[in-house]
């Protein structure tokens, strides 16, 4: 179960944009990622490399929390992301995670967002 700091200390690892780190550092060598209701990705080294890939993709990236919750070893954080694209574009999306963790790692993560509602602009 994790504690109020770690989670904390989980998401400045994000907000300051160390994506990849934070997977790295705060997740179990077999957990999962899932987007919505696409299959989820499995594996630590599976996670980092999607994100380094996703990341290199990117301009910069702006990550923020809204809130968090942590009620025994389930977290649900609310995020708001701006993705600038090398090429100029850039997305805003609003999501959620939800994550179940084992002691002070996550194990399982889920993302819910509307994909229709991740706009992007020049």
């Amino acid at each position: 179960m994790p504690s109020r700091a770690r989670l904390d200390e989980f998401i400045a690892v994000v907000e300051s944009g160390d994506h990849a780190g934070a997977i790295e550092r705060y997740y179990t060598e077999d957990a999962t990622m899932q987007e919505n209701a696409a299959p989820p990705r499995v594996g630590r080294d599976v996670l980092v490399a999607h994100e380094r890939a996703a990341l290199a993709r990117m301009s910069d990236v702006y990550s923020k929390c809204v809130s968090s919750v942590v009620e025994g070893d389930r977290v649900a954080i609310h995020w708001n992301f701006v993705l600038t694209e090398k090429s100029g574009l850039v997305r805003r999306f609003d999501e959620v995670a939800w994550q179940e963790w084992r002691g002070d790692l996550i194990f399982r993560e889920r993302f819910f967002y509307d994909p229709t509602k991740v706009t992007g602009s020049s």
